[in-house]
């Protein structure tokens, strides 16, 4: 058995143009664009690459953007005074503040300072505490690219035992839920999961977001599981790699690359968000 490759760059691709005929049609209705602003503070060479990445996508779709920057040594007071006069700014649908941010700065005072409205990260209290709840809101990008790449490739979600490696706040516990909403039986593992690799096994849906390379052996995964890497860790040789081994392709049914999995669909559904949040906010 070889898994077949779940490429980003298609699922993206399609993503991209569903947000861009629609921001076609509010122009054509005479509304303004979407306007998603970033906030970066320092100058992380990922989070440097991340942005500019964006600022192509949101290009590609008609979505205007810009940056707005700080130095490295800002304080707390001086981001969240940022990201308050983007809350007030009419022009701008969504505001994504950059991360990681210096350690001076308190990152849950900033995210909570976003207009819950206009955080089209969904990393907000209350943006979570909807997905908690299953109302609606707007939902973190991966968690939501990960969905995507699943229903893209038909992979069957009602029913089936999903395991999720991982308990951060920004892939592991809301994909966990999304997952959950479809009717998944989900199992959400950690550092403290004793028996991991027979967990992983009894997995139909495996989702690996830990930042550990090649952590998820071919004899972790069940036959023909669906495998979604969602991992971004550097080799020794420089390169990219996931938290799930090549091998793993083997054994698996289909298995998301790194680099070209994960990482083309959250930009995607960053502007999926920031349209969504211009529509919200001015519907057409």
């Amino acid at each position: 058995m070889t898994a077949i490759s779940v490429d980003g760059q298609r699922v993206a691709a399609n993503v991209l143009a569903e947000v861009a005929a629609r921001v076609e049609a509010r122009v054509e209705a005479g509304l303004p664009r979407p306007h998603l602003a970033a906030v970066l503070v320092g100058d992380d060479p990922a989070s440097e690459t991340y942005v500019r990445h964006k600022r192509r996508d949101a290009e590609r779709v008609g979505i205007t953007s810009s940056d707005h920057r700080l130095p490295a040594t800002a304080t707390t007071a001086e981001v969240v005074e940022l990201v308050h006069f983007l809350n007030r700014s009419p022009e701008v649908s969504g505001i994504l503040v950059q991360q990681p941010l210096p350690r001076q700065v308190d990152v849950e005072a900033v995210v909570a300072a976003v207009d819950p409205t206009k955080d089209v990260d969904g990393f907000h209290p209350l943006n979570a505490g909807r997905l908690l709840l299953g109302q609606p809101g707007l939902v973190a990008c991966t968690p939501a690219g990960i969905i995507r790449m699943l229903d893209a490739y038909g992979v069957p979600i009602e029913g089936r035992r999903a395991v999720v490696v991982g308990r951060s706040n920004i892939v592991g516990k809301p994909v966990s839920l999304l997952l959950l909403r479809r009717n998944a039986t989900v199992t959400v593992c950690h550092s403290k999961t004793m028996g991991l690799p027979e967990v992983c096994r009894e997995a139909d849906i495996l989702v690996a977001a830990v930042g550990h390379l090649g952590l998820v052996k071919p004899d972790w995964v069940k036959p023909g599981a669906a495998v979604i890497d969602v991992g971004v860790n550097r080799r020794d040789d420089g390169r990219l790699g996931g938290d799930v081994d090549p091998a793993v392709a083997e054994v698996a049914g289909w298995l998301s690359p790194v680099p070209g999995g994960v990482g083309p669909v959250t930009r995607a559904m960053l502007m999926a968000n920031t349209c969504r949040a211009e529509e919200a906010r001015r519907p057409g």
